[in-house]
């Protein structure tokens, strides 16, 4: 990949000034990727490709750093999101005490885990995604083998923003009533419903709820709803116009893993990757070699467990449900 690179070695603990000194071992390095590396402790509990899985991840976020891809827009407005949302806090130190209670991490390594993330989506929809076309008369020949797929009944698909106050409630809809759109930050996809299976409010409008329609305030158990119909289907075969994006997307998401997959393996057949014995990475590239090599002469590269475990959740932490 053309990108310089740093040695690694097993990172110690000495007590030099004491002869015999025993020397710890703080971290063991089992893989090498270009600039970065991967520690045992970053395997545990984890699947059984952790190893390569952690490899990928580390492949797809030097990409986007190559290619100089800029995400920081979509992060800022991601946790934007999140504070408006979920934590639903105005403060910023407060928002970033309770991100810290919720995620066990700091504000800043939270960002940098978003911002690895997207980098990752966002590569593989420039290398991967975008360069798979489907031709229209493999779709249509699709949905003529598949007919029976897309017979539908009468049910909407539903978003529904909630509050606990009614003078919110007010201002939002009017807001909606005067154009703004019923986004993310204000709403939360809730699915498919037949007119037996909504509340009565719903079920009385029923013949109104057309794509796009928002309905008045409805008092609920919890607080005030605001709904608005996404899309609606009606009972009868489909027609193919009115599924062709369905069938796309169907046939689209069988595509992209065997692409994200070629890609990947190329990505590592390009890079400086070091393994060591005992360690398995499951998306290998055939015939590349990643024996590993001890660099005996060069001084050992220090570090520290904190050091460790911050780099760990930057690169890989979990989000906790409900945040992300």
């Amino acid at each position: 990949m053309g990108l310089p690179f740093r040695v690694f070695v097993i990172c110690l603990t000495i007590s030099a000034s004491l002869p015999g000194a025993e020397v710890q071992v703080v971290e063991r390095i089992v893989a090498k990727v270009n600039g970065d590396i991967v520690v045992k402790s970053e395997l545990e509990a984890q699947t059984p490709d952790a190893l390569g899985e952690q490899i990928d991840a580390l492949l797809l976020i030097q990409k986007g750093k190559e290619l100089a891809v800029n995400v920081d827009s979509d992060v800022t407005r991601e946790l934007a999101d999140i504070q408006a949302t979920k934590a639903k806090i105005a403060d910023s130190d407060k928002f970033r005490a309770w991100l810290r209670e919720q995620s066990g991490m700091s504000y800043e390594d939270f960002r940098e885990q978003l911002k690895n993330r997207q980098l990752q989506q966002r590569v593989m929809g420039l290398e991967v995604a975008s360069r798979i076309t489907i031709p229209k008369p493999e779709l249509q020949q699709y949905y003529e083998e598949h007919r029976e797929d897309f017979i539908r009944q009468d049910e909407v698909f539903l978003r529904e923003m909630l509050s606990s106050s009614s003078t919110e409630a007010r201002d939002i809809l009017a807001r909606l009533r005067s154009g703004e759109r019923f986004s993310a930050t204000n709403s939360g996809a809730i699915g498919w419903f037949r007119k037996e299976d909504v509340i009565p409010e719903l079920r009385e409008a029923w013949g109104q709820l057309r794509k796009g329609y928002v309905t008045e305030i409805i008092k609920v158990e919890n607080g005030f709803a605001i709904f608005k119909v996404e899309d609606r289907h009606e009972a009868g075969q489909a027609q193919f116009e009115d599924v062709e994006n369905e069938i796309t997307e169907k046939l689209f998401a069988s595509r992209v893993q065997p692409k994200l997959r070629e890609y990947l393996t190329r990505l590592r057949q390009e890079a400086f990757l070091e393994i060591r014995d005992g360690y398995i990475d499951g998306g290998a590239a055939p015939g590349k070699d990643t024996s590993w090599t001890e660099p005996l002469r060069l001084e050992p590269e220090t570090t520290s467990k904190e050091f460790v475990a911050r780099r760990r959740k930057r690169l890989f932490g979990v989000i906790p449900l409900g945040i992300h």
